[in-house]
This record gives C-alpha cells, structure tokens and sequence, in this order.
C-alpha cells in the first residue's frame, strides 16, 4: 500500500479546484446563454437574480421590470434586468 505525501494532497487539491473551475464556467456560460435573448421566462430570472417567486412578482407589481403574459407564462425584458442591477451599483 502507497502512502499519500503532502504532494500528493496538493496535486489532488489543484485538479479538484480546475474541475470545480470548470464546471462552474460551463454553468455561467448557460446561465448567460439564457439571458441573451431579449425576453427571458420567471424560471431563468429567478435562477439568475437568485430570488423567491414572491419576489419576482414584487418587481412586476411595482413596475420595475416590464413583462408579458403569454398563455400562462410570464417573460421578462433583459434590459430591464440590468438597468435594476446598475441602479443598484450607483
């Protein structure tokens, strides 16, 4: 039976953290590819801003994002997204 060295730990450690690395990426690039579009539906914009349904339906409400109603489903505007998060910045 080998026995694991202090150099062994680290290099594990290393392809751990790329592979982690990695998949994180791809998962941005998905999340991303998703919000490329000019309407986007109440599922990829809570997955995006992180937030409750409740929440999303407070910025409807309150006029801070635009949205449409097509069937049972609601889609948000992508422009209205981000002029929220760079009123936020400032």
């Amino acid at each position: 039976m080998e026995q694991l060295t202090k150099d062994d730990l680290r290099q594990f450690k290393m392809q751990l953290l790329d592979e982690i690395g990695k998949m994180l990426d791809e998962k941005m690039k998905s999340t991303t590819n998703e919000l490329t579009s000019e309407w986007v539906r109440s599922r990829s914009v809570r997955k995006f801003l992180d937030i409750a349904p409740a929440s999303l339906i407070n910025l409807r409400i309150t006029g801070k994002i635009r949205y449409k109603k097509v069937l049972k489903s609601y889609y948000y505007n992508v422009k209205d997204l981000k002029k929220l998060f760079e009123g936020e910045k400032k």
